[in-house]
């Protein structure tokens, strides 16, 4: 895994009330990614643009929404999301990324 793949698989952070639930509970951070990563790609990405160490890797496909707009259909993009647990004592900080 060169580092230049590794920098391209985490889009954004996912910032809603569920993910933010699981993260007071589980200690777990959720993450949009590239909808072609695997998880060791991603545990690598966490790990080397955050600094921490990462305990599991747990990923979703969400499925596009499917919407009107008027009288044509349409769809959202479909997403994969990645939900990450971190190890004893790790914490998560966004405004240091490397």
């Amino acid at each position: 895994m060169n580092a230049e793949r590794l920098m391209q698989i985490i889009l954004a952070p996912v910032v809603t009330e569920k993910a933010t639930q699981v993260a007071e509970q589980n200690q777990q951070v959720a993450f949009r990614v590239a909808a072609d990563a695997t998880k060791p790609e991603i545990k690598a990405a966490v790990e080397l643009l955050f600094k921490v160490e990462v305990e599991s890797v747990q990923v979703l496909n969400q499925k596009g929404k499917e919407k009107r707009f008027g009288r044509f259909i349409g769809r959202r993009r479909n997403e994969r999301k990645a939900y990450v647990s971190l190890k004893e004592g790790q914490e998560l900080d966004f405004t240091e990324v490397n």
